[in-house]
């Protein structure tokens, strides 16, 4: 079983940052400083883990900012070359996930010395990331914070630049949302404009996540900046392109679809069989597509399913997933077996009955067939 996430913060890297500070400044308890950060750590998560720990270096480094700052920038290890999650802090330093509270620090006690957190939030990102940290500035100080970002994204540290576009994703994930940029992306899409074609596949996929995030607020945005961008488009840029639109596919937008090449399929029937239709909770749902083309020509097509899943309350609710993308040839038949696993996930409860599975080809539905979930254990 893989270790828990929450293990990248333990008491050895917090016994590790406190020796680090420590030589940077004497005057540190380390002893209380171990015992706060780690006090009932095992029933803590990472994301608590790491506010235990922003609030202990507050309580324990010295209240003068410029005085903790000097302390912190003295413990950084080296920079990470590449992977920075596997970093980690060592004897060399801290770096990894234990930068994670002290981008934290810097974003809660950092907005009047703002020069100053600008200049850690960069150092820091080249060891670990600031991503978090960083929106802090950004919501508080928009206009100054932009500002700093479009410098760097000709930073010639590729995780400098990769901060400018992870920083400012409006939805990014496990962080607070930017409502400023859910309403009006242009700020940012003018940071992505700078960064599409970067060097790095690692910055460009982060781009690419970006404007995900934006579509799902703003979808006929991102279907104008895909066609905009596809123009004389490098192959780099292209599965940048592909990727960004990734939601929009799987909901089939069709403006964004067309811009990708894909119309509406010319199909003469497409039907579904379901080899499972009687499937306890833990197994899996086997199904087979088959399509009739009718058309004198291939067809680029993108193939997804939707299973809409039983609710507590009689009512289904979907769920789109990525299947395949294929060619149909000229008045030909394709046939397809996929197998979906249904077994127990944090993210959704499952419940017996009638569930049906859909087919979304090129995004228009094609065929639906229902299938039956059995949950011997569900009165228990």
């Amino acid at each position: 079983m893989a270790e828990p996430f929450k293990n990248l913060l333990n008491k050895q890297v917090i016994e590790t940052m406190a020796e680090h500070f420590q030589s940077q400044w004497s005057g540190l308890d380390v002893k209380g400083f171990i015992a706060t950060a780690t006090y009932n750590l095992d029933s803590l998560e990472l994301k608590a883990r790491t506010e235990r720990i922003t609030e202990t270096m507050i309580e324990y480094l010295p209240a003068d900012f410029e005085k903790a700052v000097k302390i912190m920038f003295a413990s950084l290890g080296p920079p990470s070359s590449n992977d920075i999650s596997a970093s980690t802090v060592n004897a060399k330093g801290i770096s990894g996930w234990a930068i994670m509270p002290m981008t934290h620090y810097v974003a809660l006690r950092g907005h009047d010395h703002f020069d100053l957190s600008m200049k850690l939030f960069k150092e820091m990102t080249k060891r670990c990331s600031a991503e978090f940290g960083i929106r802090f500035f950004i919501q508080a100080s928009p206009e100054k914070t932009l500002t700093v970002l479009k410098t760097w994204t000709t930073d010639d540290n590729h995780h400098v630049r990769c901060l400018v576009s992870e920083g400012t994703r409006p939805r990014l994930p496990w962080a607070t949302r930017l409502p400023l940029f859910i309403k009006d992306p242009s700020a940012v899409i003018d940071l992505l404009e700078r960064l599409k074609d970067d060097d790095e596949e690692y910055v460009r996929r982060s781009v690419a996540n970006n404007l995900n995030d934006i579509a799902k607020d703003h979808p006929d945005l991102v279907a104008d900046i895909a066609a905009q961008w596809l123009k004389e488009a490098s192959q780099e840029r292209q599965r940048l392109i592909r990727h960004a639109c990734r939601t929009l596919i799987k909901n089939g937008h069709k403006k964004t679809l067309a811009i990708l090449g894909y119309k509406p399929a010319k199909i003469k029937h497409a039907s579904i069989d379901i080899l499972t239709p009687n499937i306890v909770f833990g197994d899996a749902l086997q199904f087979t597509l088959s399509i009739d083309s009718d058309l004198n020509q291939d067809q680029d097509l993108i193939i997804d399913y939707i299973i809409h899943h039983q609710k507590a309350n009689g009512s289904t609710t979907p769920k789109v997933f990525k299947w395949r993308t294929t060619t149909l040839a000229a008045k030909k038949m394709l046939t397809s077996t996929k197998k979906h696993a249904i077994k127990k996930i944090t993210t959704r409860m499952y419940y017996p009955g009638l569930h049906t599975v859909e087919i979304m080809v090129n995004g228009v539905s094609v065929a639906a067939a229902d299938f039956q979930l059995l949950m011997p254990n569900a009165s228990e």
